[in-house]
C-alpha cells in the first residue's frame, strides 16, 4: 500500500504512472479535493477520471452523465 504524504501533482503522476503502466506527467493531470471523502483527491487524467484515498488506493472513477433537457 503506498500512503499519500502531499497532494503534490508530481507525487500523484508518479503513482498513477506506476499503477497504470504507462508515463505520466504532473502536467498531464488535473487534482482537486474530494468533497465526499476527507483527505482524498479526485484526478482527472485524459478522458477518465480516478479517485485516490488517504490510504494511497487508487480507483478508476465512473464519470456520470448528466441529463439535460433536450
Amino acid at each position: 500500500m503506498d500512503i499519500v504524504l502531499a497532494a503534490e501533482k508530481p507525487t500523484i503522476a508518479d503513482l498513477l504512472s506506476e499503477r497504470l503502466h504507462c508515463p505520466v506527467t504532473a502536467e498531464d493531470i488535473s487534482v482537486r479535493p474530494n468533497p465526499e471523502e476527507t483527505g482524498s483527491f479526485l484526478v482527472r487524467w485524459r478522458l477518465n477520471r480516478y479517485l485516490l484515498s488517504p490510504d494511497g488506493r487508487l480507483a478508476l472513477r465512473a464519470v456520470r452523465a448528466e441529463r439535460g433537457a433536450a
